[in-house]
């Protein structure tokens, strides 16, 4: 007995005409992944099942920008990562983390074209032993308050051996000053933002993220994240938003974070897109292989309620797929925007080396951003693939068979 599909075929390759040597899932190319492909979809699986994201809003890359070892005195002779940019004037800042000989400490290249970048060198010190930043002061997030500028670091208070010295969790998020954005920076020691708190979703990680003024108080989106097992072998990541009304002052912590920790993702960028009204949160994915978990791609959700995030509401915007040279990790975007374009900042290795010997990189976003999936396509493979159902699928057959055999009839006569 014929299933359903089975006859379904049977009507469709009538309707078309085609031979029976020639199979429909060849003429269509219904298959998963063309029809993935073909929506800009992606799909990926992971060893614990982890979700992925099948959509894809493709940055396309430029390239390396900052490639270590070009800092002075050494600063980040062993990598160049975490590149966190802004502008003041006509005037790009860009701090990113110097892995040096005495650890990872927070870098400045300053550019007015994106194209040529001084380096100046560390921008932190690192903290008295036994500090919440003995171990690193790094990935520094930038606000202005009208007079102040303020950054919220990252600080921890071990690392691994040298000469990698790799900053361990738990990490923490502290606080410095300057008139300007250049600096110099004067940590506010006085000054606990927020803290890792046991039993919670961030009680081993509390780290920086962008920080947004909304209404009369300032959201900071930052990374969150907590063992799951005594082993501390499983960690679970997330991003939650933190709230002030004063940046020299204490924040307050949501209850539950902006996203699952399930998602497993980490660090924060955020652009709103005037023309829908929507927010874009980029954010790095940690993916896990055969070789364990690494930042492995960057990822995009979208709402038009900075309070509120739909997990659903996801994409891939920059992986080994649109960056070739990077051989496996891809870390920690932020984005700036450029007139009609949105650079990403974003961190890679031209070797397998993990957390070292990373460079800066930098890819583009054409403006206006628009949500995956919204946009209208006109190939058949993307209608096909945007509207595929039994239905559709055998109207649109029939009336693409119907035509090309009118025209066949008009063109013998």
């Amino acid at each position: 007995m014929f299933s359903q599909d089975s006859s379904r075929r049977r009507f469709l390759r009538a309707a078309l005409g085609v031979p029976a040597s020639i199979t429909l899932g060849a003429l269509f190319a219904e298959t998963d992944s063309t029809v993935a492909a073909a929506a800009g979809m992606t799909q990926k699986s992971y060893p614990d099942d982890r979700p992925n994201a099948t959509l894809r809003l493709d940055a396309v890359d430029h390239g390396p920008i900052i490639q270590h070892g070009s800092g002075p005195a050494q600063c980040d002779y062993l990598g160049a990562r975490e590149a966190i940019c802004f502008r003041s004037g006509n005037t790009y800042y860009l701090h990113y983390d110097g892995a040096g000989p005495t650890g990872w400490r927070a870098c400045l290249a300053v550019s007015h074209d994106l194209r040529h970048w001084e380096l100046k060198g560390p921008v932190l010190d690192l903290g008295e032993p036994g500090s919440d930043d003995a171990g690193t002061a790094s990935s520094p997030w930038t606000v202005f308050d009208g007079k102040w500028w303020h950054i919220f670091y990252v600080g921890c208070r071990t690392t691994t051996a040298a000469p990698n010295r790799i900053p361990a969790v738990p990490y923490f998020t502290l606080a410095a000053k300057s008139l300007h954005p250049n600096g110099p920076w004067t940590k506010q020691k006085d000054v606990v933002p927020f803290h890792t708190k046991p039993g919670t979703y961030y009680a081993d990680t509390a780290s920086p993220g962008q920080i947004v003024e909304q209404g009369d108080e300032y959201l900071m989106f930052f990374s969150a994240a907590a063992f799951t097992d005594e082993s501390k072998k499983h960690l679970l990541r997330t991003l939650s938003i933190a709230r002030t009304k004063n940046l020299d002052g204490e924040w307050t912590i949501d209850a539950e974070p902006a996203l699952p920790p399930e998602q497993q993702i980490e660090n924060s960028a955020l652009y709103f897109e005037p023309s829908n009204q929507t927010w874009f949160l980029f954010t790095n994915h940690i993916g896990l292989d055969e070789g364990g978990e690494y930042t492995e791609s960057i990822w995009v959700y979208w709402s038009q309620d900075l309070n509120h995030w739909n997990p659903e509401q996801r994409a891939v915007v920059l992986d080994q797929t649109n960056c070739k040279w990077s051989k496996r990790c891809i870390g920690m975007p932020s984005v700036v925007q450029v007139g009609r374009r949105l650079a990403l900042f974003y961190d890679a290795s031209t070797t397998r080396s993990g957390n070292m010997g990373r460079d800066v990189g930098m890819a583009w976003l054409d403006l206006p951003l628009k949500v995956p999936g919204d946009k209208t396509l006109g190939s058949f493979k993307s209608v096909f693939a945007r509207s595929y159902n039994p239905y559709f699928f055998t109207a649109y057959a029939i009336a693409v068979g119907f035509y090309l055999k009118l025209f066949a009839t008009i063109k013998a006569r």
